[in-house]
C-alpha cells in the first residue's frame, strides 16, 4: 500500500491563572494575556484552518485558559490594562500614567507596534525621550490614544474586515472613552467565539482537541522532585522532598471533567505539560482513560540512546526512529507517545517569523518532502513509501505568532494552499493516525526518559536557588494540607484550588535563572499568593517569608541567551530585539580597551539562520573615529577535527585563548563596514570564502552571520572570540581570558 508522509500538526494553547484567591471573588486577573492572546491568537488559528477542511490538525487547550476564556466570555473578569483602558483619562492619576506608559507597549514592536503611526510614534517618544519626559508632556489624548492602541493592536488582521474595527484602524487617532470602551466588548464578542468554534470544528472532523493537567504543572516532578536528577545526576534538589503523586490524579479528573463538560466527547490526547514525561506518571494518564501523549525527540533520543544527528540542512539521518509513535505499557492498560521534531517546530517558533512568508512556507515544505526522500531511500524498492510514517510538529500555539507579519496570516495561508494539494503530504490528527496504524514499537517503562522538550530535563523548573527555595514553600504547604484530612474538595474546594494553582509550571520557569520578562515581579506575587491561600483556606497562620519576593527582580543578572532572538541590523539595537539575548558588560574589566570602557556591553544570540553580535559603546564614544579599524570573529570548533590555524593578525599576545588556533575568521572594517571570511587551510593558510554577513554601525554595532557561512552542522557546539585590531595589528580583546561559547540550533 502507498502511503503519503503524515504529518501531525498540535498547537498549544495555554495560560496559567492570572487570579488568586484574594482577587477571585471580584472578578480581579493579575495580568491581562488571556485576553489579549484570546483576540490575537486563538480564534483566528482555526479560522484559517477553516478554509482547507483536508487539512487536519490537533489543538490543545489547557483546562485552566478554558477556565479564564470563559470568565472573560461572560464579562466577569478584568484585568489593571482593562481597568486602565475604561478610566477617564482626565481621572487617571500620576502612578496609573506611569504604568500605562511603562506596560502599554508590552507588544512586539515591528510586527504590533511600528505598522501603526499614532501607536509607533507614542512608542518612539517614550523610547527617546523617556518616562519622565512623557509624563511631563503627553496631553490627556495620548493616554487615551495609547490605551486604544495597545487594545487595538492586540486584535488578529483577520478580524479587521469587522466594520467597527475597521473604522477604528482608519481613524488611527483622537480615541474617546467611548472608543475604548466599545474596543473592550468587541474583544470580548472575539473571546466568546472561541470555544464553540473549537467544538464545532471537532464535531466536523477538522481538528481534535486535546487537554493538558489542570493547571499545568510538571506532572514528574510532583510524582517526585527526585526526578531532576535522571538527566542531571549532580543536580541540586530543593532541601525538602516533594513527593505527591496522588496529585497527578487530581489534575487529571480536573482535565477531563472539563473537557467532558465543555465538548461533549472524553478527550483521547493528552499534552503533558511542557512535554514532560517519566515512567512514574504513565498509570496515572492511563487509568485516566487517555490514549496517547506527546513529548520532545530529545527525551525518544535519550529513551533510545540514541541521538538524532542532522545534515547541514537540518534533516535527520535515521527518520525511521524518530517518526513514528511508540507503544508504552502500563498496568492500567497502553498508551500511544509521539515525538515531535524539534527542529522543524523550532522552526516556526522562532525563525519563520522573521523570514519572507512565502520562503518560510516553502523551507517548511522543503524539510518536508527531504523527510520523505530520506524514507523513500530507505526503502528497499517502490516509488512511494510502503509504511506510513508519522512527523510530528507540536509546539506554542500563540506567542510565535507575535513574530509574524500579521501575527502569521501571510504564512499560514500559503503553507496550507501548498499543503491542501500535495500529493505526498497529508496532514492528520494524532487520533486519526493512530486509530489507522496503531505502534507497532514498544518503549519499556524502564527505557523511557525523565525529562521535558528543553534539553530532556527538568532544570528549567528546578535546580536554581530561586526555584527550589519555592519548590520548598510549596512542599511546606501541601504537608500542611496533608495534616487536615476534612478539608475535602467538596467541603473545601477553595484549598485545592489554591494548591492546583501553586503546583502549575509557569511560576518555577521564571524563578531563577533562566527566563525573565517585564512581569518577573508579578509571576513571583502571583505564586506566593496562590501559597497563602493554601494557608486562609485552612485557617493556618500565614508564614511571614510569603510576604517577601523570592528574589530581587530588578537585580536579576543576565548572561546565557533566554531563547532565539531575530533583530533587524540597522545600527541602532532595538531593546525588544536583544531583550532575550545573552550578554556581557565588557566595562570595568580589565586591560587596555576595558579601562577605557569604549565597549561598554556585547550581545549576543541566534536563530536558526544566524548568528548575532551587538556591541555597544560608552556614551560619547565616536565609532569612526575612536575605535579601532577593525574587529576580528574568529571560531573554533572542540572535537572537530578541522584544519585549524592561528589568528591572522600581528603582535597578538601568546596567551590563551588569544594563541588558539581557529577555523573561520571574519573581519569587519568598521570605518566601511565592509568584511571579508576565511577559512583554515593549514600551514597557516587562509583560504577566502563567500559570506552573506550583515553590518550595521550606528549608534551601536549590529551584526549578522548566516551559520551557512560556517559550513557547520545542527547542533555544533562552537567558540568564538573578538578581537579589536589596526590594519591587521592587535590592539585588544573584547573578553579577556574567556571564549563566548554558542551553539547552532
Amino acid at each position: 500500500m502507498a502511503h503519503p508522509l503524515y504529518v501531525a500538526f498540535i498547537w498549544h494553547q495555554h495560560q496559567p491563572l492570572y487570579k488568586s484567591r484574594e482577587a477571585a471573588a471580584s472578578g480581579q486577573y493579575r495580568l491581562p494575556w488571556v485576553r489579549l492572546h484570546g483576540t490575537k491568537d486563538y480564534l483566528d488559528l482555526i479560522l484559517i484552518k477553516e478554509r482547507y477542511p483536508n487539512l487536519h490538525q490537533t489543538i490543545n487547550l489547557v483546562p485552566s485558559l478554558i477556565l479564564q476564556l470563559e470568565d472573560y466570555a461572560k464579562g466577569t473578569a478584568i484585568d489593571p490594562y482593562m481597568a486602565l483602558t475604561l478610566t477617564p483619562e482626565d481621572r487617571l492619576n500620576l502612578a496609573q500614567k506611569h504604568y500605562i506608559i511603562e506596560h502599554f507597549f508590552d507588544a512586539n514592536h515591528h510586527t504590533l507596534i511600528a505598522p501603526h503611526p499614532r501607536y509607533s510614534q507614542l512608542y518612539d517618544q517614550r523610547k527617546d525621550y523617556g518616562v519622565a519626559w512623557c509624563l511631563e508632556n503627553w496631553t490627556q489624548q495620548d493616554y487615551s490614544d495609547l490605551l486604544a492602541w495597545h487594545n487595538l493592536a492586540w486584535i488578529d488582521p483577520i478580524f479587521w474586515d469587522d466594520p467597527e474595527i475597521a473604522v477604528w484602524l482608519q481613524k488611527g487617532k483622537d480615541f474617546t472613552l467611548s472608543d475604548r470602551q466599545r474596543i473592550i466588548s468587541k474583544q470580548r464578542q472575539i473571546i466568546r467565539r472561541i470555544l464553540p468554534t473549537h467544538q464545532q470544528m471537532q464535531q466536523s472532523g477538522q481538528i481534535e482537541i486535546t487537554t493538558s493537567p489542570y493547571t499545568h504543572p510538571i506532572l514528574p516532578l510532583l510524582a517526585d522532585t527526585n526526578a531532576g536528577r535522571i538527566a542531571i545526576p549532580k543536580m541540586t534538589l530543593p532541601q525538602l522532598h516533594f513527593q505527591w503523586p496522588q496529585d497527578i490524579s487530581l489534575h487529571l479528573q480536573k482535565a477531563w471533567d472539563i473537557y467532558t463538560s465543555r465538548f461533549d466527547c472524553t478527550p483521547r490526547g493528552l499534552w503533558p505539560s511542557e512535554q514532560s514525561v517519566s515512567p512514574e506518571i504513565l498509570p496515572y494518564i492511563a487509568k485516566q482513560g487517555f490514549n496517547w501523549i506527546c513529548s520532545d525527540e530529545g527525551v525518544l533520543g535519550s529513551s533510545l540512546n540514541h541521538f538524532f544527528h542532522r545534515d547541514e540542512t537540518g534533516n535527520v539521518y535515521d527518520p525511521e526512529y524518530l517518526y513514528r509513535p511508540y507503544r508504552l505499557s502500563t498496568q492500567n492498560g497502553d498508551l500511544a507517545i509521539v515525538f515531535r521534531d524539534h527542529r522543524l517546530s523550532d522552526l516556526i517558533g522562532f525563525t519563520y517569523g522573521s523570514m519572507d512568508s512565502h520562503h518560510a512556507a516553502m523551507d517548511l515544505i522543503g524539510h518536508l518532502e527531504a523527510i520523505y526522500r530520506s524514507l523513500l531511500h530507505r526503502q528497499r524498492e517502490g516509488t512511494s513509501l510502503n509504511e506510513p510514517w508519522l512527523v510530528t510538529i507540536a509546539l506554542d500555539g500563540e506567542n510565535c505568532w507575535e513574530h509574524y507579519p500579521k501575527d502569521g496570516l501571510f504564512f499560514l495561508e500559503e503553507l496550507y494552499r501548498r499543503l491542501s494539494h500535495h500529493q505526498d503530504i497529508k496532514l492528520v490528527t494524532v487520533s486519526e493516525f493512530i486509530d489507522q496504524f496503531p505502534p507497532t514499537k514498544t518503549l519499556s517503562n524502564k527505557q523511557l526518559h525523565s525529562g521535558s522538550w528543553i534539553d530532556a530535563s527538568f532544570n528549567t523548573w528546578i535546580g536554581d536557588p530561586v526555584k527550589n527555595k519555592a519548590w520548598d514553600y510549596l512542599t511546606i504547604a501541601r504537608e500542611v494540607l496533608a495534616t487536615h484530612p476534612e478539608a475535602t474538595q467538596e467541603n473545601n474546594p477553595e484549598v485545592w484550588e489554591a494548591l492546583y494553582a501553586a503546583e502549575g509550571s509557569d511560576w518555577f520557569w521564571w524563578f531563577g535563572e533562566g527566563h525573565t520578562s517585564n512581569q518577573d515581579a508579578m509571576f513571583d506575587q502571583l505564586f506566593r499568593e496562590h501559597i497563602a491561600a493554601i494557608y486562609q483556606a485552612l485557617n493556618e497562620p500565614i508564614p511571614p517569608y510569603l510576604r517577601h519576593p523570592l528574589e530581587d527582580h530588578y537585580k536579576k543578572p543576565a548572561h546565557r541567551p533566554s531563547s532565539y532572538i531575530h533583530p533587524i541590523i540597522d545600527g541602532f539595537g532595538d531593546e525588544q530585539d536583544w531583550d532575550k539575548a545573552g550578554r556581557y558588560d565588557i566595562g570595568g574589566a580589565k586591560g587596555t580597551m576595558h579601562r577605557a570602557s569604549l565597549v561598554q556591553r556585547m550581545f549576543y544570540g541566534w536563530d536558526h539562520l544566524n548568528f548575532y553580535l551587538r556591541l555597544d559603546f560608552k556614551k560619547g564614544v565616536q565609532p569612526r573615529k575612536d575605535l579601532p579599524r577593525e574587529l576580528h570573529l574568529l571560531w573554533y570548533y572542540p572535537g572537530n577535527c578541522r584544519t585549524n590555524s592561528p589568528a591572522p593578525l600581528s603582535d597578538l599576545p601568546e596567551k590563551a585563548p588569544l594563541n588558539y588556533y581557529f577555523h573561520h575568521h571574519l573581519g569587519i572594517n568598521l570605518v566601511t563596514e565592509s568584511v571579508w571570511l576565511e577559512e583554515a587551510q593549514g600551514y597557516q593558510v587562509w583560504h577566502p570564502r563567500a559570506s552573506r554577513t550583515l553590518v550595521a554601525l550606528n549608534q551601536c554595532l549590529e551584526i549578522a552571520v548566516p551559520w551557512a557561512d560556517l559550513q557547520i552542522e545542527p547542533d555544533t557546539h562552537l567558540h568564538m572570540i573578538a578581537i579589536l585590531a589596526d590594519y591587521g595589528q592587535f590592539r585588544d580583546v573584547l573578553l579577556e581570558n574567556q571564549l563566548i561559547t554558542l551553539q547552532m540550533p
